[in-house]
């Protein structure tokens, strides 16, 4: 309905969509990324580069492994990144002059569990220890207001549904008792693997979230929606996909669920202009020396004394070979399994029980401020409830300029995984009018106060936390080395956030500095 509405209000603006400019930038390289379906190239007479430790991805797990080693003291390590720029799926853009992301947009501020993250963050400048207690720059914290919910014909305060009715309000109350008690007998962290694993996990992690939820008599529609939302924006997938234990580890492992009429305060959020690109940028600045972008991994062969690498220079177009002693694979798993021939086999194991979301993320320049509905004002993170998308953030809400003017709203899709073809293979402009069609329904001036449209697409994004995943003996077996092999990515984590990926990276970068010799 949303979207069918919305194409009609818009269907008489087909001549000016047409000369809209734009396109698709960012995202995964499609080129590129495919290059491991063709055929090697033969190797030849390519140069022969030699270093000790090969970091393979320059992801954000990929960056911290390089971050650890360098920290340790150690030079002679080299990271291969597929793309122009390091950075993952927290890469950056620009539209206007205005720094906007192509992908992760926000980090919540690290536990206990997190030493690594908080250290990396203390070492940026944005937190600093004072008479025993963490005090952050509020410059980088998220900007009051945070996050409104368009409900109803008008916005609310929050992304939670305030219940409408005792019923309504008793469910939300039911599902905290349930995340405390969780939180109190099963123990969750964030990274996963900081708590225990115990059976009660690996019975969660059986089954669906949805089932879970139907066991508990959990069915208030608005309560599901927002847990589905929840799921879909941490996970790529909504409830009838993810584990239980996903579910409630979105909740369970950080700042616990809150009914919509609680006191509880809102989470605090760092996040800024050009998304978690703020962070990547300022991991690989220092590397820059290790860092050779454009490098297209084709195939790793491990032997007894050296593993043997072979890459394709984007640049030149040429192939090139490098031998290591040992090789960090901080690429998602299923093309890890690709670069060794399927021959490792608890990687091929993993490999075929892990399924990505295609993510789109547009970013759409606005040469005004949109016109305003009644409720909460204008928010850094903005959802219409029931959409099939995920909202839009004002990338200028960080930006500290006092009066609101020009912007840049980056607008959120996670698609279902048999839109992956349709996203890889449609015309920029389909796309673009399916967005336009998703908030024209909340926001009319959308489509004259448009100047620009940038797409960026992820064909596998993120990994799901489908049943099974993270109880999988596979994945718990790659976090050990397999020969010269070692494993850095949040795939192993079977979900992709920031915490899993740096920390993983950092560990393992730490543990091959401290073993060198």
């Amino acid at each position: 309905m949303l979207i069918g509405s919305g194409a009609a209000l818009l269907a008489g603006c087909a001549p000016a969509d047409a000369a809209l400019a734009g396109g698709w930038v960012g995202g995964a390289d499609l080129e590129r990324g495919h290059r491991l379906r063709a055929p090697l190239p033969k190797a030849g007479d390519g140069p022969m580069r030699r270093t000790k430790i090969l970091i393979i991805g320059g992801g954000v797990s990929g960056l911290a492994c390089a971050r650890a080693l360098s920290q340790a003291g150690m030079t002679d390590f080299a990271l291969l990144e597929l793309e122009e720029a390091c950075g993952g799926n927290s890469r950056a853009h620009s539209m206007g002059g205005m720094p906007c992301p192509t992908g992760a947009h926000y980090l919540p501020l690290p536990g206990p569990a997190s030493p690594e993250v908080y250290q990396l963050l203390e070492e940026l400048g944005l937190v600093r220890q004072v008479l025993g207690r963490a005090v952050w720059d509020e410059r980088h914290l998220c900007h009051s207001p945070q996050e409104r919910l368009f409900l109803d014909g008008t916005w609310h305060e929050g992304l939670l549904p305030p219940p409408l009715s005792a019923a309504a309000s008793a469910q939300q109350q039911m599902f905290e008792r349930a995340v405390d008690q969780a939180q109190a007998t099963l123990g969750f962290a964030m990274p996963s693997r900081r708590a225990r694993w115990t059976p009660g996990a690996t019975a969660l992690d059986s089954q669906t979230f949805a089932a879970w939820l139907t066991q508990q008599g959990l069915h208030d529609a608005q309560l599901l929606w927002y847990l589905d939302y929840c799921c879909r924006d941490d996970y790529g997938a909504g409830i009838q996909d993810v584990s239980a234990w996903a579910g409630l580890h979105y909740f369970a492992s950080r700042h616990g669920f809150h009914p919509a009429n609680s006191n509880s305060e809102r989470e605090a959020v760092l996040t800024w202009p050009q998304g978690n690109a703020f962070l990547t940028d300022a991991m690989a600045q220092p590397l820059a020396e290790q860092i050779h972008s454009g490098r297209s991994v084709l195939q790793v062969a491990p032997g007894k004394h050296q593993v043997e690498v072979l890459a394709w220079n984007e640049a030149k177009q040429t192939p090139e070979r490098w031998v290591a002693d040992q090789v960090v694979l901080a690429t998602p798993l299923f093309i890890a399994n690709q670069l060794l021939g399927q021959a490792l086999t608890p990687l091929k194991a993993a490999a075929q029980h892990l399924r990505y979301a295609p993510w789109l993320v547009t970013n759409l320049q606005l040469k005004a401020p949109l016109l305003q509905r009644t409720g909460a004002p204008p928010s850094w993170d903005n959802v219409v409830y029931a959409s099939q998308a995920l909202g839009y953030v004002d990338a200028m809400h960080q930006a500290l300029v006092p009066k609101a003017g020009p912007t840049v709203l980056s607008a959120y899709w996670a698609l279902p995984q048999a839109r992956r073809r349709e996203l890889l293979q449609q015309d920029w402009r389909h796309w673009l009018r399916l967005v336009l069609a998703d908030l024209g329904t909340v926001h009319p001036d959308l489509a004259a106060n448009l100047q620009r449209a940038d797409l960026a697409r992820w064909g596998h994004a993120m990994s799901i936390p489908v049943p099974g995943v993270r109880s999988s003996a596979a994945l718990s077996a790659l976090l050990q080395p397999q020969g010269r092999l070692h494993f850095a990515h949040s795939d192993l984590a079977g979900y992709s956030v920031f915490e899993e990926a740096y920390t993983r990276g950092y560990e393992l970068g730490a543990s091959l500095a401290g073993s060198r010799g």
